[in-house]
């Protein structure tokens, strides 16, 4: 019975040992960066990292395909290196001798890809998964709607016309004004009168005005 239980044990390591290889019929390559991502707080990986993803890999199968009974044991990783760097495929649950399509496989990463991620706090960009296109990002939605901001801004643009009208009527409104008055300053001083129908300079009251008579007649006495 030993003897037996071993040489199953010794066919499926076999099996498992041409399942997963790389370049395989539906593997794939993972290349992970923890000193990149984490630097100081980066963390070794070990059989609970291993264990870990093959976890992941499951959950990942599993809520891909609601009738999916993939277990941990159906994920196998081979040629680990200390980089770190490895190759995996997932097995068929029912059978155990055979590897799921890589096309499922792929899509069930992708759907799960952050979830992935958030696991061993790595990112799109060290933790790759060479033969899957990396996820984009969901968009971020701003807190505040699109359509209120425009508002905003229209309505500033509004108020901002309103106020540069209002200050440009009151500056020409004061210029008019003050065009006005030197206008009347103008004509004050340049005024004349007639006299006789002659035309006359206005008197200027405080320096006075020499009568030409008189001064001729001022002329002609010397004085003792």
């Amino acid at each position: 019975m030993l003897r037996a239980l071993l040489l199953t044990l010794s066919v499926v390591a076999i099996a498992h040992a041409e399942l997963c290889k790389p370049d395989a019929q539906n593997a794939f390559k993972v290349r992970i960066s923890i000193k990149t991502a984490l630097g100081d707080n980066a963390y070794a990986w070990d059989a609970n990292e291993e264990y870990l993803f093959k976890a992941m890999v499951a959950f990942a199968m599993r809520r891909y395909s609601s009738k999916s009974t993939t277990q941990i044991s159906n994920v196998l990783l081979c040629n680990v290196t200390d980089r770190v760097s490895f190759w995996f495929v997932v097995t068929d649950s029912s059978k155990n001798v055979t590897t799921v399509p890589g096309s499922e496989v792929e899509a069930a990463i992708r759907m799960n890809r952050n979830r992935i991620n958030n696991a061993f706090l790595l990112s799109d960009k060290t933790l790759q998964f060479l033969k899957i296109t990396s996820t984009l990002s969901p968009p971020v939605e701003p807190s505040t709607p699109v359509w209120l901001i425009v508002f905003g801004v229209v309505l500033c643009l509004i108020v901002a016309g309103i106020v540069f009208l209002v200050v440009s009527g009151i500056q020409k409104h004061k210029k008019k004004n003050k065009d006005s008055t030197e206008r009347e300053n103008l004509e004050e001083k340049v005024e004349v009168t007639l006299e006789n129908g002659i035309p006359c300079e206005a008197l200027d009251l405080k320096a006075g005005h020499i009568n030409g008579v008189f001064a001729a007649d001022d002329e002609r006495f010397t004085s003792l």
